[in-house]
């Protein structure tokens, strides 16, 4: 049966008695729960005796104009899918448990956190590493899940948990699951919901348009010309803005060319009043 706690002094007590018979898995979570977040979670039974799911909608990595108040949040939805997929344990504070009063720490990690997401959210992954740090020493899990549709935000964890030598009895293994697609390739995010029937029906350009520039770049064309073109693609579908386009190594993030074995596409693209962002390998 799924446990929802909401306090620190309850958390604890879950995870000392969840510890106590097995390892335990945590799957960060900003709710609005679709099958890409429930992929997660089957990954991470598969793994470890128990699984802790939390949901917490971070204010620190919004931006001022972002859609924060908007966000979906569903929590009594979000825990029945949690419970049918054998949850033990979900974690839910609300944000003055996470940032009490007089809140004054902020986790910065350079290099991986520049450019891409990074350059056009500024203090988005500051927030997205804080919130993680803190989630990671509130459950102290075995190991962690996360998506890599946000390979961005996974290289940053990544970095920041070698560097602050979060290690057993915290993190012990970050593992990335690969994306989930919805049946025309357009990956599944809980801000596909904001798309109206022909945003959505436009939405499925950007991973078509991305696999026809990996195979153009595979082929050996300049990664300038075919990147140009993938941008004029997605304004003909039907996106109002190409936030980026870019190729980077998938271990660093620095700069990559369509040669390099680790070479991923990145995409990020507006449609509408919603942000969509994408990642390819060059395979």
């Amino acid at each position: 049966m799924l446990l929802t706690v909401h306090t620190l002094d309850d958390l604890r007590a879950a995870t000392d008695r969840l510890g106590g018979s097995g390892t335990i898995a945590l799957v960060p979570t900003m709710g609005a729960l679709h099958e890409g977040h429930l992929t997660l979670v089957r990954a991470a039974r598969a793994k470890a005796d128990h699984v802790a799911v939390s949901i917490f909608v971070n204010p620190r990595q919004f931006g001022p104009n972002e859609d924060l108040d908007a966000y979906p949040r569903q929590l009594a939805r979000d825990a029945a899918l949690l419970e049918t997929e054998g949850v033990a344990l979900l974690w839910a504070p609300a944000p003055d448990i996470v940032y009490p009063a007089g809140y004054a720490t902020n986790i910065s990690v350079a290099g991986v956190s520049e450019g891409l997401c990074g350059g056009d959210r500024p203090g988005h992954f500051d927030g997205v590493a804080t919130v993680v740090c803190k989630l990671f020493n509130q459950v102290r899990p075995d190991m962690a899940f996360f998506g890599e549709k946000d390979w961005q935000q996974l290289a940053v964890i990544r970095r920041m948990a070698r560097d602050l030598d979060l290690t057993r009895p915290h993190v012990d293994a970050i593992h990335g699951v690969a994306i989930v697609r919805e049946a025309d390739g357009l990956a599944m995010s809980s801000r596909n919901a904001y798309l109206t029937p022909d945003q959505r029906c436009a939405g499925a350009a950007l991973p078509r348009s991305m696999k026809q520039a990996i195979a153009r770049l595979m082929q050996g064309e300049p990664s300038n010309t075919v990147l140009e073109d993938l941008r004029g693609e997605l304004t003909s579908a039907g996106f109002g803005s190409i936030d980026y386009a870019e190729l980077r190594r998938g271990d660093d993030l620095g700069p990559a060319d369509s040669a390099m074995a680790d070479s991923r596409l990145f995409v990020a693209a507006r449609i509408g009043g919603t942000r969509l962002i994408d990642n390819m390998p060059l395979t």
